[in-house]
């Protein structure tokens, strides 16, 4: 096993090093896949938020509007503005609730279905690009890893606002 590299990553210490703090590293890894994402969708007039509504609506719909921001990790009311724009380009198609009036609920157009179609053809190949030479278990370590960062994180939330 190799020396413990964790202090190195601490911005509190005087060895900190950006290239050992894991939050710029998944920041400078989004920003690249997000980067080639974007002209990718670009080419199909779909914008990154679009996509991920698409996405979101095509894993499970319908789905409220608060439910979409939630998966999306796109604050509120943002998420309304997209949500407004998508339903002018008649992408989705938006209802109320009919057990409760104040949810709008979320759906997938013909047209939608096929945008999400094309979207899923030309990002695949990016996925697989970016896990080439992740083992099943390097993949799945991956994965665990994130999500108890994300975890570890929820008690220090300020819910104040």
């Amino acid at each position: 096993m190799g020396a413990d590299i964790r202090h190195l990553g601490d911005p509190g210490t005087r060895d900190f090093q950006v290239d050992k703090y894991p939050f710029y590293l998944l920041n400078r890894a989004v920003s690249r896949y997000n980067r080639i994402i974007e002209a990718r969708l670009r080419r199909i007039g779909l914008s990154i938020p679009f996509w991920r509504v698409l996405m979101i609506l095509g894993e499970h719909a319908p789905r409220g509007v608060g439910e979409i921001s939630n998966a999306a990790v796109i604050n509120l009311s943002t998420m309304t503005r997209i949500v407004q724009r998508m339903a002018q380009e008649k992408l989705i198609r938006c209802t109320l609730r009919s057990e409760d009036n104040r949810v709008t609920d979320v759906s997938l157009t013909v047209l939608g279905e096929k945008k999400l179609v094309r979207a899923r053809e030309i990002t695949a190949p990016v996925y697989a690009a970016a896990i080439t030479g992740f083992s099943e278990k390097d993949f799945s370590q991956a994965i665990a890893i994130l999500n108890r960062l994300h975890t570890n994180l929820a008690p220090l939330i300020d819910t104040s606002d």
